[in-house]
């Protein structure tokens, strides 16, 4: 898959997002890093999943975290 220049999240889930952010930092670092219930009361993948695909302002926080932590500003990886 060629990468998007302007897109470093072409071709990541969001599976892949809350997974990867969970393995860096935790489910309870990532809900003080990120005010989201679904990341503090009982946080999984799966309950993050659901509430992220209905709540658009919650998943752009969520992505706009993962591009901060995981890519340089010109959108190569880290």
């Amino acid at each position: 898959m060629t990468p998007q220049k302007n897109n470093p999240l072409h071709g990541v889930t969001l599976k892949t997002i809350i997974e990867e952010l969970v393995t860096k930092y935790g489910w309870e670092e990532l809900g003080q890093k990120i005010k989201i219930k679904s990341f503090t009361e009982s946080p999984s993948v799966s309950s993050s999943l659901t509430f992220l695909r209905k709540t658009p302002w919650a998943r752009e926080k969520v992505e706009q975290y993962y591009i901060r932590t995981f890519f340089k500003r010109d959108g190569t990886r880290k």
